[in-house]
């Protein structure tokens, strides 16, 4: 990794306008604060891994960078260029640069094409002055990288098993070269052994090709293994971002702290004597947040201030950063 920024994020905010079922088509729905003013930067040849509960804002948050989803505030500056101003033509164009691998692998992939036609798609689409022979070139080469036999290029994604189908889909976001790969939590679906082929193929892949990762998961161990730096959010908001040491070694904010008390540590006797930190109550409705610190309701040190004040990222070394109204009291 080094201090180059590819993409820059400043207060970056995604609603939905939501109406009930008994709402007048005139009527004015309720907004869905699904990403809520997040800002951060991604640099040439790291891993940015995000992490938080279901419904925290994650794949909203990696849809978003790419455009995928329309955004409602904010900007989202790749390489000095602000995506937000593009046009449809000009941020197609720009996706040659910036590839998605999504949840689930089968899903993801056309059942009635050839995994072959799957793969050379976006070549098709973005170099159609390459001839049937080179393009057929580049997907063999491809297929190789990410561990499949050039020789099933003509089977269809039903024949594949679901680690096979997730390596599919890699190098049909791999063969444009791109600098940015977005990885919705790409191993979910995986069994555990087969979860570990395909981040140890991510991190090859990024050393051989110099990609730049953001990689989405609910294991914290999992994005541990393959992360430069961290993100973790909490009903769209982020509340902590660090590196990866740092952040696991010594979290600040209590949300964080509570993820990391429940992982499973390897060790029958330090898992016995450790101490879980559960969290009451459920999570609130990004319809309806608490005011000030989203947190406050499931936070064992909230108090009267944490609802008056919207807490803001803010330095607490210089690659450590935590949004908390009360980080200097109770750290």
């Amino acid at each position: 990794m080094n201090n180059k920024v590819l993409m820059e994020v400043t207060d970056l905010k995604v609603h939905f306008n939501i109406k009930n079922e008994n709402s007048w088509p005139w009527e004015k729905g309720r907004p869905l604060k699904a990403v809520d003013g997040v800002s951060l930067k991604i640099y040439e040849g790291e891993t940015l891994g995000v992490v938080g509960e279901s419904g925290c804002g994650k794949s909203t948050l990696a849809r978003a960078l790419l455009r995928l989803l329309p955004i409602t505030q904010g900007n989202v500056v790749w390489l000095g260029q602000d995506l937000t101003q593009l046009n449809k033509k000009d941020m197609r164009d720009k996706r040659q640069e910036l590839q998605m691998i999504f949840q689930d692998p089968l899903a993801s992939l056309n059942p009635r094409m050839t995994i072959g036609e799957i793969i050379a798609e976006p070549l098709k689409t973005f170099q159609p002055e390459l001839s049937d022979d080179a393009v057929k070139e580049k997907v063999r080469a491809i297929m190789t990288k990410v561990g499949l036999l050039p020789n099933v290029i003509n089977r269809y994604p039903h024949e594949f098993s679901g680690g096979q189908c997730q390596r599919i889909g890699i190098a049909r976001a791999l063969i444009l070269e791109p600098k940015l790969v977005v990885c919705d939590e790409p191993v979910s679906a995986l069994d555990v052994s087969i979860q570990a082929q395909v981040v140890n193929l991510l991190k090859s892949l990024q050393k051989e090709m110099g990609l730049s990762l953001v990689f989405i998961a609910h294991d914290l161990s999992v994005v541990k293994h393959i992360s430069d730096r961290v993100l973790v959010m909490y009903l769209g908001h982020a509340v902590e971002l660090a590196d990866k040491h740092s952040l696991y070694d010594s979290p600040k904010h209590p949300y964080t702290k509570a993820l990391l008390s429940a992982v499973p540590v390897p060790d029958p006797k330090l898992e016995r004597e450790k101490e879980i930190q559960l969290l009451s109550g459920d999570l609130p409705s990004p319809i309806n947040p608490p005011s000030g610190c989203v947190f406050r309701t499931r936070c064992p040190s909230a108090t009267e201030a944490c609802a008056q004040h919207i807490p803001q990222l803010e330095n607490v070394t210089e690659s450590h950063e935590a949004a908390c109204v009360r980080l200097k009291d109770i750290n």
